[in-house]
């Protein structure tokens, strides 16, 4: 059992409801980054499938995979999903032309072996968009409860787990989450052979999100010609 097989049903009727105008501009980031296409997307961490509307919008098909049983219980309504670790997915290598992770890396402690099954599982030239909590104005070290003067305490720099949280209405102090400085959390995109397309931020007046695109490159022969 998960922690978030605990407060899975508050999390779909109470936390996404007071979300619903999508203040943190989530499903922006999503459309703009991923954009049209067609085929499977994979979410890893795809939790209650809030997100499966948005990338059928777009054309793709939305497939889902959590650990946590509790969520995918309400996510079963809106994509076919599988209960499974986003560290070892059981997807087939170069099988998938998309794969998004949308606001779960700060709960995957282990988020660089993650992005290393995103790419191994994309296809070559294959997409992976990550929209996520952005790491250099939230967490355990920023209170966030004047919006006009997010206040950074030392922390920053350390990264780990923590329940420490300005809010008693969000997930942070019920769940607990990871961070990462944001050179850790790049070069993790880097290592995992991931190339960064494109980039976004989310949230005012202060950024709340942090989205990019990043591509698995294509296979392609070597030239005859240098080769000799």
């Amino acid at each position: 059992m998960t922690a978030y097989d605990a407060i899975a049903d508050w999390y779909e009727t109470t936390f996404l409801t007071a979300r619903h105008d999508d203040p943190l501009d989530i499903g922006a980031a999503l459309r703009e980054l991923l954009g049209s296409g067609s085929g499977p997307c994979l979410e890893l961490g795809c939790g209650t499938g809030v997100h499966a509307g948005t990338v059928r919008e777009l054309g793709r098909t939305p497939l889902g995979i959590d650990v946590s049983a509790g969520m995918l219980r309400h996510a079963a309504a809106r994509l076919p999903v599988a209960r499974g670790d986003a560290e070892a997915l059981p997807v087939a290598t170069g099988s998938v032309p998309t794969v998004v992770a949308v606001m779960v890396h700060t709960d995957m402690p282990a988020y660089p072996a993650v992005l290393r099954e995103a790419a191994r599982v994309l296809a070559p030239g294959g997409v992976f968009v990550h929209v996520g909590v952005h790491p250099c104005f939230c967490g355990g070290f920023a209170d966030r409860s004047d919006e006009r003067a997010v206040v950074i305490r030392p922390g920053y720099r350390d990264p780990g787990w923590t329940t420490a949280s300005w809010t008693d209405r969000g997930l942070r102090d019920k769940v607990g989450a990871a961070h990462l400085p944001l050179p850790a959390l790049f070069h993790a995109v880097l290592d995992a052979g991931l190339t960064f397309e494109r980039f976004a931020e989310g949230g005012k007046p202060t950024p709340t999100v942090l989205s990019w695109r990043a591509r698995k490159p294509s296979r392609h022969l070597s030239n005859p010609a240098i080769l000799g």
